[in-house]
């Protein structure tokens, strides 16, 4: 891969959700973190963001959202700058707004961590540099690049394979997984309790890019349609800000665990386990599983870093 193929080739975008994005856009930034993570196995050290820096707005917890950032832009010579609610006036004090434009006086980009779409989608508007969406309420759009790359390392191909989420099918990881898949040529099965289903908005989002790519979206209650499926994936049952919920989704959620028998009603000997961490194991899966020969959730956990940096080495 050439140097002009990978550095900033959509300069200046935000990231906020993968609907903005072609397929053709995808995929690039998908071989752009093929690239820079077979680099980082070499050892090879590059300086691509001397000069840089970065916000990290975190309004949420995280482990691998904060070290993938941190990491991957301090070891291209950039400076990352972590910003808790507790460190900033955001959306108190001072409007998102302006603290979107005294931050885009002073960064590079900035990525954001938070409960609102809304509110990264005005950290784009009034900053005038690369935002990057780290988690809302509504969308997790580095989770779903950093599953993409694992299941194109796993199975070498992307286009046609099945992947089947199993639980909540509302939350975030949902709809950046439908997003993407769908217009990547990807069936995607949801099988969740129908007081869980997702929201049709974002079925309706999904349906022309699903219809161009050949990907077939399923929304089912269903365990059976597990069949078949390349990739199981889950998630908690309850997710942050939901902890009230816990009793209520614990309920709803039980028959829906990812067990070994659920694994192998996919009758599929290939099929691969994904979970985007944090898991409680014993919960939405077993440990058996969690831990076992299947499971890819250490992969895809590594690959949050090298798709993030991929991410900022195309925007910025």
């Amino acid at each position: 891969m050439k140097r002009e193929e990978f550095c900033a080739p959509f300069k200046g975008r935000s990231l906020l959700t993968w609907i903005d994005y072609t397929p053709e856009e995808i995929l690039t930034f998908l071989k752009i973190a093929e690239y820079v993570k077979a680099q980082a196995k070499n050892n090879e050290v590059h300086q691509r963001f001397l000069g840089k820096t970065i916000a990290l707005i975190f309004e949420k917890r995280s482990t691998r959202t904060r070290c993938s950032f941190e990491t991957a832009f301090g070891e291209e010579g950039g400076h990352p700058v972590f910003l808790s609610t507790d460190d900033i006036q955001l959306g108190t004090k001072e409007s998102v707004e302006d603290t979107a434009r005294v931050l885009g006086r002073m960064f590079s980009a900035i990525e954001f961590r938070g409960f609102s779409q809304k509110h990264v989608e005005i950290l784009s508007k009034y900053s005038g540099i690369p935002v990057i969406n780290g988690l809302t309420d509504e969308y997790h759009p580095t989770q779903a690049l950093a599953d993409i790359l694992t299941l194109k390392e796993t199975f070498g191909k992307l286009e046609g394979l099945t992947w089947a989420y199993i639980g909540d099918g509302r939350n975030n990881t949902v709809h950046s997984s439908m997003v993407i898949c769908s217009k990547l040529g990807i069936n995607f099965t949801v099988i969740s309790p129908k007081e869980l289903f997702p929201e049709q908005k974002i079925l309706d989002i999904c349906k022309p890019f699903a219809e161009k790519s050949g990907a077939k979206i399923t929304v089912s209650d269903e365990i059976s349609l597990v069949k078949g499926a390349d990739a199981v994936y889950t998630d908690v049952w309850a997710s942050m800000g939901e902890e009230a919920l816990k009793l209520e989704r614990t309920k709803l959620l039980s028959p829906y665990q990812v067990n070994q028998k659920l694994m192998d009603m996919t009758c599929n000997p290939n099929t691969i386990f994904m979970h985007c961490l944090p898991a409680i194991k014993g919960e939405e899966v077993t440990e058996d599983v969690f831990e076992g020969k299947q499971s890819k959730v250490f992969d895809q956990a590594e690959n949050r870093k090298h798709t993030i940096k991929a991410i900022m080495l195309g925007l910025i």
